[in-house]
């Protein structure tokens, strides 16, 4: 009996609001401007020239370019090293000459990659310049293993071992007793990879007086002779047998892999890399770039992220939030409440239902405009010779969908707000200047990055952090602040955020209902 009460309800609130003129034509209206103007807000003249990210095994940006001292192994082995040293050369900035500098995330060691190909599966074991030794695998997962900085007093022994498609990662201060620091499967790997030695140094991050900049810099690290076991090319097991030892000089082959490593690392003609072997059968690689995620891509002005063809949805959500507060200031400006607790006598009820339909109608337009604008900007970018920073199939269903959830919050928020005020000029302006004004203020670079993350982990305009495609990395040196498309929140919590305001608005509105009629 209640469900067909809730069901009547339902259906007679939908009857009103699909009746009514203006209110359908008004959510028409908005998915037309969240369209049109993430169009054309994105509409620049032609661009400076697609930049062709490589992209990761989940489709995600990726930098992957270092120098890499390599070999083949086929089938299982292992490799171990001594790490004695790992120096660095930083250019500080434009017109001042390169200093000494060990970036905090440079970093030397071994890996086993599925290919010389940018973007191809990897492991590695590695010390950095800051941040002690690490195990690093897909492009984004980072493992920490022992502290502390590599030098000649204090070297680290690095050790990959291989077995079928999973690569373990060692670490050693003394080249006796090994640390296990983690593992990782890496499904499809082929029977043939190339292993062996590296080098990468990400940009050197600087002040240039009116904000953070970027400049080339290089690693080089001083390994020892390295210890193969297993199936190596040339002198160094390829029978499938074990060798103790670096294998022939010749064995070891020297590539630059990938060219300019977007913008967490640099690979540049005034900081080049190469490598030397030593006579002691060691190797010192220098090198640039870094094997990373990319981020802050379109900040740096290559092109654009995905939810920058959402700039639309700020012009949608202002006509969302009127026709879901006229929906319900409406039956009291006409005085047609009372008629309709008469025929629904659950004031909760009626709310209730009001609420289904409104974020109802607000979310099919908010997924449809993103469904729409998405493929359609990100064409008419790369036509005009913009990069569009590339995203996984899984994460951009969220940002579609989540569209559809932001509007659908928005709207409950707006009808919340119009039952308890009663006023629908109020509780438009109300919902405008908690939801759109918070994140202008904090995006716009007006105010300071501290403040401005605050503003958006604690007001309604959290629930934008839907949309957001830029992910924040510790391992990559970025400027991470809402000024340049980052979010301090994770992007189904800033939606809650948006959603507990819009119940709390919808709890206080029902308290108030049950204690007047109109």
């Amino acid at each position: 009996m209640t469900a067909s009460r809730s069901l009547r309800a339902l259906r007679a609130e939908w009857t009103k609001f699909r009746t009514v003129r203006g209110w359908v034509l008004g959510s028409a209206g908005a998915l037309l401007l969240t369209v049109l103007v993430g169009l054309l807000g994105t509409a620049a003249p032609a661009g400076p020239g697609s930049v062709a990210y490589p992209k990761g095994p989940g489709g995600e940006a990726v930098n992957d370019s270092f120098r890499f001292v390599h070999r083949t192994l086929t089938g299982d082995g292992t490799l171990t090293v001594p790490l004695r040293a790992l120096t660095g050369l930083a250019d500080t900035g434009i017109g001042r000459a390169p200093v000494a500098e060990v970036q905090p995330w440079a970093k030397a060691g071994i890996i086993v990659k599925e290919s010389l190909g940018q973007g191809s599966p990897y492991a590695a074991v590695m010390a950095t310049g800051g941040h002690g030794v690490r195990m690093q695998y897909g492009y984004t997962r980072d493992v920490a293993g022992p502290p502390g900085q590599v030098s000649e007093r204090s070297p680290r022994w690095l050790r990959l071992v291989r077995a079928g498609d999973t690569l373990t990662g060692y670490a050693s201060t003394d080249g006796s007793h090994f640390t296990r620091i983690g593992a990782t499967r890496l499904p499809g790997l082929p029977r043939t990879v190339r292993a062996g030695l590296f080098a990468a140094s990400p940009q050197a991050m600087h002040d240039t007086g009116t904000g953070a900049g970027f400049s080339p810099a290089v690693a080089t690290g001083a390994f020892g002779r390295p210890e193969l076991t297993g199936g190596w090319s040339e002198g160094g097991g390829s029978d499938g047998g074990g060798s103790a030892g670096g294998g022939s000089a010749d064995a070891w082959s020297g590539t630059q892999v990938g060219g300019g490593a977007g913008t967490s690392g640099s690979y540049t003609d005034t900081l080049t890399g190469g490598f030397t072997r030593d006579p002691g059968g060691g190797f010192t690689v220098t090198g640039a770039g870094d094997i990373a995620p990319v981020v802050g891509g379109p900040v740096m002005g290559a092109g654009y992220a995905v939810e920058n063809f959402l700039v639309g949805t700020f012009a949608g959500l202002v006509v969302v939030i009127a026709v879901s507060t006229l929906f319900v200031t409406g039956e009291y400006r006409r005085g047609l409440l009372r008629t309709t607790l008469t025929a629904t006598p659950s004031r909760g009820r009626v709310l209730a239902a009001k609420a289904l339909v409104a974020g109802g109608v607000a979310g099919v337009v908010g997924v449809l405009a993103a469904a729409v604008v998405l493929p359609v900007g990100e064409l008419g970018a790369r036509d005009r010779g913009f990069s569009v920073f590339p995203v996984g199939s899984a994460t951009e269903a969220r940002v579609v969908v989540g569209t559809g959830l932001l509007c659908a919050a928005t709207a409950v928020l707006a009808l919340g707000a119009g039952a308890l005020l009663r006023r629908g000029a109020t509780a438009v302006a109300l919902v405008l200047a908690s939801l759109v004004l918070p994140f202008l203020l904090a995006t716009s670079g007006v105010l300071p990055p501290g403040p401005s993350e605050w503003l958006l982990r604690l007001t309604p305009a959290a629930g934008f952090a839907i949309q957001r495609t830029l992910p924040y990395y510790p391992q990559v040196l970025s400027v991470y602040e809402p000024s340049t498309g980052y979010h301090p929140l994770a992007p189904w919590t800033g939606l809650a955020v948006l959603c507990g305001y819009a119940a709390l608005a919808l709890a206080l509105a029902a308290a108030r209902l049950r204690g007047r009629d109109a």
